[in-house]
């Protein structure tokens, strides 16, 4: 054979293997999905496909309220019966919980130096008071007193939240003369009670020993805590005022109640709950609520919109006096990229005012009695607060007499008014307050779990369902829609000695979409199932810092499972895009739902596409989460019951401590995380409680000791319930397991590693 035919042969035979490897490349997109040709980021793509869907649930919100209501219009007896269930739902989703403390009168604050008496006006004296209202709690502010003649009638007078009840009487400068309704309500004849509210001034605050601080409004601070206990800045607020009435009723005269911006959404809803209100004036914050996630975060309430718009939350007035004035209201902006929540308040437009009051008329169109509601416009609907007209109508319903003509401005007595002292006060009781909730909470959960048998496994299994359902559709929120057909889109991404990756996009909900890599091992048999771990990065993670690149939380720990033979999955989750995604949060939550409501779907989407796929085992599909994905641990798994286990790496710790405590510098009090806070988690379900919903599939969690999430100390307490609940109450402590390491907030991969392999019955390989 010559030396060229044995060069054609070697080229011939060189061609052969270069075309028996390029047959044996893996496809280029999975089998049984379409080509993937979504370009740009995609994690962008879904983060504003969610924002899409959410706005159209916001909108949907208005004629879905409907389902809970069931007006009874045969009397004014019949309808206001019909009503206790809503005003029932609103005092719990605004935090209006605790027993009021009865008092006798409200307390004239004064000194030696400085009496009670502060100031004197036309017909009318002026004391610094202060009032029982809740727990240790108080409200404070101003008692103007008739001096001359018959009392009309007793009115509590809010200002907007950055108004003193100073401004309001015209004791100090801040407020038009023509807008100070609590003077010229007393310079009618009516005993008025102005409280002071908490404030919006930006306060920086440092947590004990001085290692973090944040700079929040008063509000903010104040909401953040407090939501997390079921309580709200703004049912503390109408607690106070309903403290007031408590007083006024006594001497069984007429009330009422007007408010400006903050003020008149307290009056308002305050009137909402309470009948032995008779009349109840708004001004400058009537509105069509559907961008109540624009608005400063102390407005954000779990579920509002869910059932509650302003026309709603006004039939709830009725038949009583309803004044509506359209005027300016406050306007005020709260910068994004600080640690605040971003939020702005606009004078609410004209038009959106009158089209709520016609859907208020339509609510209540069936009466067969008569109502009184009024809308009134000032100027143009931006036109000053407080108007003759507005006043002359609320006095009119409640005493029967005229608006007087103003007087002279009241002459100051007080030598000074420390506003900035009383307000510290009002912050610092409203968070002792919830920080005595906070220690109180551990025992409230232990009561609400009472219903959950651990008798046996069985038993355990089937009476932990109630709180599962609860679980779902009160905290975490539930969207009762069917997932869509996934429609999987698929595209090789990573081409490796032991597996192949593949980005994989899928639709859940309208607008709404999956997104992640799958890593598929090449050593995989025909007709061979393996086993499979989901992994989750955290916040402003991505797929792909679980792949390559060795990013120092993650260590490319998908891939190092999938070169161990397990197929792995790591999905896209929404938390990324800072503000971008938190004000999902915001949009999410006025329809009582949470970035979770998403998530949830999602997985469950995921893991029925995984299901389907030959190689893949669909009873060993296991989770395992860092940071943020840590958080998706706890709370996914328990509502998405194809995860046979689930790992909490770098977040499990003492959960509602985290959130609640004002002292602790671990708490996300001092973080610009302002999306974390899911309400009325402290009563319901700490991590241990959680991890029940987990029980009795396999559970464990990964603690670097120098992580900065927690001490190791609140990180062993909350773990101890869940020992507890796994070995001492139902048997089963093999399935329960924490790994300490000498380490950061990073993925150890060693006695996790060793927990998958053990309850997703797959082997170890030998180095």
């Amino acid at each position: 054979m010559n030396q060229r035919t044995k060069a054609i042969l070697a080229i011939c035979a060189l061609i052969k293997v270069c075309s028996t490897v390029a047959t044996a490349q893996p496809p280029t997109w999975i089998s049984g999905t379409k080509p993937l040709t979504l370009e740009g980021d995609i994690a962008s793509y879904l983060v504003a496909g969610v924002d899409r869907f959410l706005l159209s649930e916001l909108e949907k919100s208005i004629d879905r309220r409907g389902r809970h209501w069931s007006y009874d219009f045969s009397s004014q007896d019949a309808y206001n019966a019909s009503m206790e269930p809503n005003r029932k739902r609103l005092a719990h989703i605004i935090g209006v919980r605790d027993e009021r403390i009865p008092f006798d009168a409200p307390e004239l604050i004064g000194t030696v130096e400085q009496p009670a008496l502060v100031g004197h006006g036309e017909g009318y004296d002026v004391y610094a008071v202060r009032w029982p209202a809740f727990g240790d709690v108080h409200a404070e502010g101003l008692l103007l007193v008739p001096s001359k003649g018959a009392q009309a009638g007793d009115i509590v007078a809010i200002g907007d939240a950055d108004q003193s009840p100073e401004m309001l009487v015209g004791l100090i400068e801040g407020i038009p003369i023509e807008s100070q309704f609590a003077r010229r309500l007393a310079e009618s004849g009516c005993r008025v009670l102005v409280p002071a509210l908490i404030s919006r001034q930006m306060v920086k605050r440092t947590a004990t020993g001085g290692s973090r601080s944040v700079t929040l409004t008063n509000r903010e601070f104040l909401y953040r805590s407090a939501f997390e206990m079921g309580r709200h800045v703004i049912g503390y607020e109408v607690q106070k005022v309903l403290a007031a009435i408590d007083w006024f009723k006594k001497a069984n005269t007429k009330v009422g109640v007007m408010g400006w911006g903050e003020g008149g959404l307290v009056a308002f809803y305050t009137g909402a709950l309470d009948t032995r209100i008779d009349a109840v004036c708004v001004s400058g914050y009537f509105n069509n609520r559907q961008n109540v996630w624009r608005e400063p975060i102390g407005r954000n309430v779990f579920g509002l919109l869910d059932e509650f718009g302003d026309a709603e939350l006004a039939s709830m007035v009725v038949p009583r006096t309803l004044i509506i004035e359209a005027s300016r209201g406050p306007e005020i902006v709260i910068s994004p990229g600080t640690s605040a929540a971003p939020g702005r308040l606009t004078t609410p437009e004209l038009e959106n005012v009158q089209s709520e009051y016609e859907r208020l008329k339509k609510l209540i169109a069936g009466s067969k009695f008569e109502t009184d509601i009024k809308l009134l416009v000032s100027g143009n609907g931006s036109g000053p607060y407080g108007t003759d007209e507005a006043l002359s109508e609320l006095l009119e319903s409640i005493a029967g007499v005229k608006l007087a003509l103003p007087g002279p401005a009241p002459h100051r007595l007080a030598k000074s008014f420390d506003l900035k002292d009383r307000q510290k006060r009002q912050v610092h009781e409203i968070d002792r307050h919830s920080q005595w909730l906070l220690s109180e909470s551990a025992y409230v959960r232990r009561q609400f779990f009472l219903k959950a048998d651990t008798s046996s496994t069985e038993k355990f299994e089937k009476t932990i369902e109630w709180y599962r359902k609860y679980f779902y559709e009160d905290v975490i929120g539930k969207f009762k829609y069917d997932l869509l057909q996934p429609n999987v889109r698929s595209r090789k991404a990573y081409d490796e000695a032991k597996y192949t990756g593949y980005e994989v996009v899928m639709d859940v909900f309208p607008h709404v979409i999956a997104y992640g890599i799958l890593l598929v091992p090449k050593d995989i048999k025909q007709g061979q199932r393996r086993p499979v771990v989901v992994c989750q990065h955290g916040l402003e993670g991505r797929p792909q810092h679980l792949v390559s690149g060795d990013h120092r939380a993650y260590h490319d720990y998908a891939a190092k499972l999938a070169e161990r033979g397990f197929v792995t999955f790591a999905p896209q989750n929404l938390y990324i895009f800072k503000d971008r995604f938190r004000t999902l949060q915001r949009k999410a939550n006025p329809i009582k739902k949470s970035l979770f409501s998403i998530i949830v779907p999602q997985h469950q989407q995921i893991i029925n596409w995984l299901c389907s796929l030959p190689y893949v085992d669909t009873d060993r599909i296991a989770f395992y989460g860092l940071s943020y994905g840590g958080k998706t641990a706890m709370r996914v798994p328990p509502l998405v019951r194809n995860y046979c286990l689930a790992i909490c790496s770098a977040d499990f710790n003492e959960w509602i401590w985290k959130n609640v405590s004002t002292r602790s510098p671990y708490s996300y009090i001092w973080s610009g995380e302002y999306e974390i806070f899911e309400f009325d988690l402290g009563n319901t379900f700490n991590y241990a409680e959680m991890a029940a919903l987990i029980a009795p599939r396999p559970f464990m969690v990964e603690r670097g000791h120098f992580d900065g999430v927690a001490p190791d100390e609140t990180v062993g307490y909350e773990f101890a319930k869940v020992r507890h609940l796994y070995q001492a109450q139902l048997g089963i402590g093999d399935r329960c397991e924490i790994e300490w390491f000498p380490g950061p907030h990073t993925i150890n991969g060693k006695g996790t590693f060793e927990f998958l392999h053990k309850h997703l019955s797959w082997p170890i390989p030998s180095r």
